[in-house]
């Protein structure tokens, strides 16, 4: 799932050693861009690199998983970060990938009807 969001705030990483080695996660807090205001807790798990590219204040495309589990009957739901592109960037890259658009094909000749259908 995406998003388009305005990051609010950063909170503090926690950090923990599992048996899996050290682990480190942190949540950052985006408002949503759309009609009405809604404000996220996405989780950046062990991603301190694409934390520290984040300014307060600035928009971002994200993208998460959206995950919810049961544990001793309470149900947790999780929002976990998986790529985060700055909103600028996001805009301008589809423009630059596209063909120039031209007003017909280059094989229709004057007055004959251009039929490009396969069928």
């Amino acid at each position: 799932m995406d998003f388009e969001g305005k990051v609010l705030q950063i909170l503090p990483p926690t950090k923990g050693t599992s048996a899996r080695g050290e682990w480190q996660r942190q949540e950052v807090i985006f408002e949503m861009t759309q009609e009405f205001s809604r404000k996220v807790a996405v989780t950046f798990f062990n991603k301190p690199a694409d934390v520290e590219k984040l300014r307060v204040g600035e928009s971002y495309i994200v993208s998460v998983n959206v995950e919810s589990r049961e544990y001793n009957g309470r149900w947790y739901t999780d929002v976990r970060e998986w790529r985060i592109q700055p909103l600028q960037q996001q805009a301008a890259a589809p423009a630059a990938d596209l063909p120039p658009l031209s007003e017909e094909p280059s094989y229709a000749s004057g007055n004959t009807p251009v039929d490009d259908m396969p069928f």
